[in-house]
């Protein structure tokens, strides 16, 4: 049979066998009205005065977004947000759009505008946080775990907060959106790399649907509550990237609401692990890289059997990428194995170790094979992972290693349908 995958701007079909399960989350239709949606979760949100209580004339205000390796219809909420605020008396001259980066590169011109809309860009004020940049990061206390904390002196010196985002499972946050518009978005490189340490990722709770008991988001959630954040506008969103949901008000509880309505769909259960699982990491912009397909692979991981295989087929067109430090690490680590030992080594902190200590341990328990445009060979090869130029052809060679009764899986949407299997 055909399956079309997530796959880039595009999508790809692919012929799997018919005995192969296809796993997909429990479709949800968009909203008919999106913008009077986005409306009424301002005058009506969640454990909070409506957002034109909390603003006042004169008051300056920071909105932080998410960056292009996210969803999120930036260009679709943010219009409707600003017309909001200033309808409440705050100064288009007083309002700053902030990039929330987190570690990952700064955006073109042409990506700002892709991402925002060429009116949000031409009217207001843009900044791209930098996680390097000394004289924009102001320390706050340590967290309960002793990790430091530097946050974005624009977001900090603001009088109104206002943190946005789309709220999807996340592979070791338990979920996106809420407090992970400050940390590890606004934060320093250090307390990300400390947030995303080795015993941190390592944790049983750190891990897809989880947040309580989970480290990583608790102190996440404790890092955003310390910076005093005004106002939450996260959102949910359906494969077709419609808006299915929006959350809005109190950043705890409205997060907390938006993770449950998501958790209805997107959590799947199966009856037994897979010897194949075919993944992808849900097509452009998230499969832009293959530091970021790593969620895909992730997800599939949670299903396949100890020595199975994974295919993840993500387009890349952002290559694994040349920035950061994810492919230097694997390159020099040369194995799974070689990764592990490298980041345990006492001290050891680089930027993008969270990824390959996530990946290492997966391939520790099964090969994963990846199907790319736009990654060679060798480029594939040099992130440890097997090259895979035809999948059909693929999955025909691993039922015959693993027999005619193999179990196969198909994952279309990636990390948007989160399996498991059931107990």
């Amino acid at each position: 049979m055909i399956v079309t995958l997530a796959y880039g701007r595009t999508g790809l079909d692919v012929e799997v066998p018919d005995s192969a399960d296809i796993v997909v989350p429990q479709y949800t239709p968009g909203l008919r009205d999106e913008e009077m949606a986005l409306l009424e979760s301002f005058r009506h949100p969640i454990q909070s005065p409506p957002l034109a209580e909390l603003a006042t004339p004169g008051d300056s205000a920071v909105i932080v977004h998410t960056d292009i390796t996210r969803a999120t219809p930036n260009a679709l909420i943010l219009p409707v947000l600003l017309a909001e605020l200033e309808s409440a008396g705050v100064r288009r001259d007083d309002i700053t759009l902030l990039n929330g980066l987190g570690t990952h590169r700064k955006q073109t011109e042409g990506e700002l505008r892709s991402m925002l809309g060429d009116h949000v860009v031409d009217n207001y004020r843009c900044l791209q946080h930098d996680c390097h940049d000394d004289a924009n990061l102001i320390p706050m206390d340590r967290t309960s775990l002793g990790h430091p904390v530097r946050i974005n002196k624009h977001y900090l010196d603001a009088e109104l907060r206002i943190l946005t985002g789309f709220i999807e499972p996340h592979f070791f946050a338990g979920y996106s959106g809420g407090p992970k518009a400050v940390l590890p978005s606004l934060a320093g490189a250090e307390s990300v790399f400390t947030n995303h340490g080795l015993a941190m990722i390592a944790h049983p709770r750190a891990t897809w649907d989880v947040t309580d008991g989970n480290p990583i988001w608790e102190e996440m959630r404790d890092v955003a509550l310390n910076t005093n954040p005004t106002f939450l506008l996260n959102v949910t969103l359906n494969t077709e990237r419609q808006i299915t949901g929006v959350f809005a008000g109190d950043m705890l509880a409205a997060h907390a609401q938006g993770c449950a309505f998501v958790k209805k769909t997107a959590m799947v259960g199966v009856e037994a692990p897979y010897d194949i699982v075919l993944t992808t990491n849900s097509g452009y912009p998230l499969d832009q890289n293959l530091y970021q397909s790593v969620k895909g692979i992730s997800a599939a991981s949670k299903i396949v059997k100890e020595n199975g295989a994974i295919i993840m087929a993500a387009a890349c067109e952002d290559g694994l990428p040349d920035h950061g430090q994810y492919a230097d690490i694997l390159a020099i680590a040369g194995s799974p194995d070689g990764v592990m030992e490298m980041i345990s080594q006492p001290g050891f902190s680089v930027q993008d170790q969270w990824q390959v200590q996530i990946q290492a341990q997966i391939q520790q328990k099964a090969d994963v094979f990846v199907y790319s445009d736009n990654l060679s060979d060798e480029q594939i090869r040099q992130a440890l992972f097997k090259p895979c130029r035809d999948i059909g052809e693929t999955i025909g060679r691993l039922q015959e290693k693993f027999g005619i009764d193999s179990r196969i899986c198909v994952l279309p949407e990636g990390p948007q349908t989160i399996p498991y299997v059931v107990a």
